[in-house]
């Protein structure tokens, strides 16, 4: 499938650690998703689909449904579940349940959590794409689809990914927002140690040995 030109394959990235991930940094720095041409190069380059899978059918809509999904991952993995009615940061001396503007916006934080969980949920319910083994030209076999993808089948994918990771202790607790300036990407930390600060070493990594840098060199004329 041929990409847009708003959006080049190198600029997806896919080193998150989770296909739900992998989502969620569609969004940084800028809408990613910003056409089905590179829709459907996500769709590939994260696994979804084998290389090669007609995407041809795709529509308008699928871009719609693909963003509000991972607008909905992106709460779940950001927030925790909302406090019950008179335990929120409002409750105490002079506050009964249902009082006090901390109270008020748990609760309203605990609504769209819960919103976000439900919609994860039905996404999943969908069953993934098929897939099957076939011979290749050299004789070995190689995944294909059972046939065309539908969207409710993808996002279906991705929503159990989200829901495998979130449910999972060990994997949650990998879970890291990059320390890079101004970067919102959440990935999985598989390191030795569970050390790595940033999205990518390379990136702002980079950024912040420059700053680092260039604050020393400061520094030392001052």
């Amino acid at each position: 499938m041929a990409l847009g030109t708003a959006t080049v394959a190198y600029e997806l990235r896919f080193d998150a650690g989770r296909i739900c991930l992998d989502l969620l940094a569609t969004t940084h720095p800028e809408e990613r998703l910003d056409s089905t041409e590179v829709l459907g190069a996500w769709i590939v380059g994260s696994g979804l689909v084998p290389e090669g899978t007609d995407l041809t059918h795709m529509d308008p809509s699928w871009l719609v449904d693909f963003r509000e999904l991972r607008g909905r991952v992106g709460q779940l993995v950001r927030g925790t579940p909302g406090q019950a009615p008179g335990h929120g940061p409002g409750h105490g001396p002079g506050h009964g349940p249902g009082h006090g503007p901390g109270q008020a916006r748990g609760q309203a934080a605990g609504h769209a959590y819960d919103l976000a969980l439900a919609h994860v949920n039905a996404a999943a319910r969908a069953a993934p794409p098929a897939p099957r083994a076939v011979p290749a030209e050299d004789g070995l076999l190689v995944r294909e689809l059972d046939g065309p993808p539908d969207c409710a089948a993808l996002l279906g994918a991705v929503a159990r990914d989200a829901v495998e990771l979130l449910t999972d202790p060990v994997a949650r607790a990998g879970i890291r927002e990059c320390e890079g300036d101004n970067c919102p990407i959440v990935y999985l930390d598989t390191s030795r140690g569970r050390r790595r600060r940033w999205c990518s070493s390379e990136v702002c990594g980079n950024r912040e040995r420059v700053a680092r840098h260039r604050r020393r060199a400061a520094l030392s004329r001052s």
